[in-house]
């Protein structure tokens, strides 16, 4: 006899014969062509060196050998399909964990508030967040090692699916004695590029925004790069010098009159914060509901953009 492992759709045919009372009904039922079926029986029978069907004119039915392994062929089966019960459990259990990375400003004044509703409709998923700026949240996304990413960059990576979900804007913002605060007239674009600023490090959204806006004229260093807008705001707060962040991170401090905005003529910084995925297009599971839940406008956490565009 031949140590082989026996092919589970032969097994099938077996316990089918045994069920239904010929290899016609039980090859019907499997979905195989009747030769194609008995072809299978007999190379069976080969690999275990004794007839298992007796065939007769009216149709086959099993031998004496044919129903003691239709018997232990039932054995097989019911254990094949536990064990692909099992495997469905753990896709189950896999999809039940949703792993978001999100850039700063996003994850610091937003996600809490999405997490928690999302939380709420959704308890049984267990969510991993990953605060990244806004480069690295796309290689996170781009490499696997997130489900979801949040970015507030202005462009986004060929290779990953977008989806516009929430509006920002960045504002300039000094302390109170600061200079600036004395002034007449709004700033120009000029003067604002030309002053050293506190500003994030390259790589996150709001840097990004920033220089892409103020490309065009010559710039001054910067006068100290931070990891956080969290951060930034506070070198504010102390006197360091100006920045530009997002009215997100600062709205508590301009509306209690500890920072100020200061106004640049012909300067808006306004800009789309994003969900982005890796294909297919379609977003399905926790993902995918974490998505349009933050597309509904949870209340309190963002104002939804007027035209979201998804590519």
């Amino acid at each position: 006899m031949s140590t082989g492992w026996p092919e589970l759709g032969i097994l099938e045919l077996l316990v089918g014969v045994d069920d239904h009372g010929s290899l016609g009904a039980a090859a019907r039922i499997a979905g195989i062509a009747q030769p194609n079926a008995s072809r299978a029986i007999k190379k069976f029978e080969a690999q275990v060196g004794a007839p298992l069907l007796q065939r007769k004119p009216t149709g086959s039915t099993l031998t004496p050998e044919g129903t003691v392994i239709a018997h232990w062929s039932r054995k097989v089966l019911d254990d094949a399909r536990q064990l692909l019960d099992v495997a469905a459990g753990m896709r189950e259990k896999r999809a039940a964990e949703l792993t978001v990375s999100a850039s700063m400003t996003v994850a610091e004044h937003l996600m809490p508030a999405w997490l928690g509703q999302f939380r709420r409709t959704a308890p049984d998923v267990t969510i991993h967040l990953q605060v990244r700026n806004s480069v690295q949240v796309c290689d996170d996304v781009i490499a696997g090692q997130c489900d979801i990413g949040f970015v507030e960059s202005p462009a986004v990576p060929r290779a990953l699916h977008s989806i516009a979900v929430a509006a920002d804007r960045l504002v300039v913002v000094v302390d109170p004695h600061h200079p600036w605060t004395r002034r007449k007239r709004p700033l120009s674009i000029a003067e604002l590029a030309g002053t050293p600023l506190v500003v994030r490090e390259p790589g996150s959204g709001t840097r990004t925004t920033l220089d892409l806006a103020l490309h065009e004229y010559e710039r001054a260093a910067p006068l100290l790069e931070l990891g956080s807008g969290a951060a930034i705001r506070t070198s504010v707060l102390g006197g360091v010098g100006p920045a530009v962040l997002s009215t997100l991170a600062v709205a508590a401090q301009v509306e209690s009159g500890e920072l100020k905005i200061v106004e640049v003529e012909g300067l808006r910084l306004d800009r789309t914060l994003r969900a982005v995925w890796r294909p297919p297009r379609q977003l399905e599971g926790p993902a995918g509901d974490l998505v349009r839940l933050v597309r509904r406008g949870p209340a309190g956490t963002s104002r939804r953009p007027p035209a979201a565009a998804q590519r």
